[in-house]
């Protein structure tokens, strides 16, 4: 027998018992054909592995390419040197602006990379009563993609009041057309602040799965109940990894990314999650159990994770089990070439026509409607944390002269968010505290998940620069200090993704990170901190182009709770 492959005095991973044997690997066209110690195969091609570690190829089962930016083909190039062969996109980003149309823009590209996908369940992510989206996906549009083979699964459900509601709500209706006939899909959560008989309903609602930030706690909980919980970076703290280790919890966990900017994306994407995972602790064969086996389960992609006879030949070679930086990767049994940038992504023309909102007046930065005129108001603020997503709801106390709340004076930050589809025309106001800590703003069509326009800054005429950049870019990032623009990313396709090299969006997006820690900023991802301000399935208090919302109950929350004169 001769065989394409024939890699030789490897150490190769053992999936189910978790750990490395000295063997040689044959490979016949996409597919493992033997492993064993001292194969005799002819073959093609014969590499010396001696010293080298290999093991499957990384899956992530939990991702957005929007996140990064781009579209697929580019992101495809990008991540397959990481190591990663496989991911479950849940393209729920560009579907809040194009609705099915933007969806299938994306499944439509031809990549390297395989990409399966989930469908978006909550366009938007709440409902429209609270948040203006471009796009919405109903029955109808669940239904069309579910004819597509690349869909494996329904994309985190988040709205769990709809869930769990005694009315026959959409969301119901669309996890009953996921799990009837014959596809079944996995279900999969979105519940960071869901506990006890909340977090039971949520489950009885069909959802199993959660990938937002964990503690110790909910580990456990979670997993009890039943949960198979996908731990991104922010979830990895060393408590968290120590309750994974203890109980052995390892069949119920995957590692994902969720979210990877583009300038992160440029060192590393799910090898980088496995390598922290070892750093806080977890066993490094157990790292690599969780980022290959245990997704591939959960999606039933039964022909990969493991290398093994029958099973898809993607694997990756490696120097150490420390740095999980790839010296060589396989697909279908060939080495992946690094080549050239992508060509430039080719969408419909009204696709770079998406920011329909006007240009912003200095006038629009005045909160200047107050019921008196002199005295004090008891305000409702979002406290920004240093780390993660979560914004804390608290509230303050702040001078009124002349009518108009004095935030600049009280330290504070305003937040804005203009409606940016050309529905309403809305604008929305809240107050931001442990934002920038000197003068300064920033701008971004990139804020979850509607993707309305919002402004952030403590300088009205930062702000009014910044938002008019926005739109004249039609849609990025920019920031601007001292009345100039001092960084910028465009994005205009969608006001989300660019459709050139990441590589140049990266280094742009690199400067706006920069910008925006020099005005004192601090969060372990400013990125997205600044961008889910507006993400209303976060905890505890956010912003849409509808007004300031509390996360838990839906209700909207009044920017001034009272007057005292």
């Amino acid at each position: 027998m001769k065989v394409d492959l024939l890699i030789k005095n490897g150490w190769v991973y053992r999936t189910y018992r978790q750990c490395f044997e000295k063997m040689d690997i044959a490979v016949a066209g996409e597919r493992f054909y033997d492993i064993s110690p001292a194969l005799l195969y002819e073959a093609e091609c014969v590499v010396d592995a001696t010293g080298k570690y290999m093991i499957p190829g990384l899956i992530d089962i939990h991702m957005h390419i929007e996140s990064s930016m781009t579209y697929p083909e580019e992101f495809s190039r990008v991540v397959l040197p990481w190591g990663v062969t496989c991911v479950v996109a849940d393209p729920h980003e560009i579907a809040n602006v194009f609705g099915l149309e933007g969806i299938k823009s994306f499944m439509e590209q031809e990549t390297e990379l395989d990409i399966y996908y989930g469908i978006p369940s909550s366009v938007p992510s709440t409902g429209s009563s609270l948040e203006t989206s471009g796009g919405q996906i109903g029955e109808e549009e669940v239904r069309e993609l579910l004819k597509d083979g690349k869909v494996i699964c329904l994309g985190e459900v988040m709205n769990d009041l709809d869930l769990v509601s005694g009315e026959d709500t959409l969301i119901k209706r669309i996890v009953r057309l996921c799990q009837d006939g014959n596809r079944r899909l996995k279900i999969e959560g979105h519940c960071p602040a869901l506990s006890g008989e909340a977090l039971a309903g949520f489950i009885r609602g069909g959802v199993d799965a959660d990938h937002t930030q964990q503690t110790p706690e909910s580990v456990l909980e979670k997993t009890d109940m039943g949960m198979f919980l996908e731990l991104q970076a922010k979830s990895l703290t060393s408590d968290v990894v120590e309750t994974v280790v203890s109980h052995g919890l390892y069949e119920n966990v995957a590692l994902v990314t969720d979210d990877t900017m583009p300038d992160h994306l440029a060192k590393g994407h799910l090898n980088q999650i496995l390598k922290l995972a070892v750093e806080r602790g977890m066993p490094a064969e157990k790292a690599i159990y969780c980022g290959t086996l245990t997704p591939a389960r959960r999606m039933g992609l039964d022909d990969r994770g493991m290398i093994a006879p029958g099973k898809l030949a993607d694997f990756i070679v490696l120097d150490d089990l420390v740095s999980f930086c790839p010296s060589a990767v396989y697909k279908n049994g060939k080495q992946h070439k690094k080549g050239p940038d992508s060509p430039k992504a080719v969408f419909p023309d009204h696709f770079y026509q998406s920011v329909k909102c006007r240009l912003a007046l200095a006038s629009d930065f005045k909160l200047n409607r107050c019921e008196i005129g002199e005295g004090t108001a008891v305000v409702n603020v979002m406290e920004i944390q240093d780390f993660g997503t979560r914004v804390r709801h608290v509230k303050r106390e702040i001078p009124v002269r002349n009518r108009c709340i004095c935030w600049q004076e009280a330290g504070l930050c305003l937040a804005m968010v203009f409606e940016r589809y050309g529905k309403t025309g809305e604008v929305s106001y809240g107050l931001v505290e442990h934002a920038f800590q000197s003068p300064g703003a920033v701008a971004t069509t990139w804020s979850h998940d509607s993707h309305n326009l919002l402004v952030l800054g403590n300088s009205v005429e930062d702000m009014v620069l910044a938002q008019n950049r926005v739109v004249h870019m039609q849609g990025g990032y920019v920031t601007v200090r001292g009345g100039k623009i001092t960084a910028s990313a465009a994005l205009p396709v969608g006001g989300i993704l660019s459709d050139g090299s990441l590589l140049k969006l990266s280094e742009e997006l690199a400067e706006v990170r920069e910008e925006i820690e020099a005005m004192g900023y601090e969060n372990s991802n400013v990125i997205m901190s600044i961008s889910t301000l507006t993400l209303l399935v976060s905890p505890e208090l956010k912003i849409s182009d509808k007004g300031l919302f509390d996360v838990k109950t839906k209700q909207k929350v009044p920017l001034v709770e009272r007057y005292e004169s």
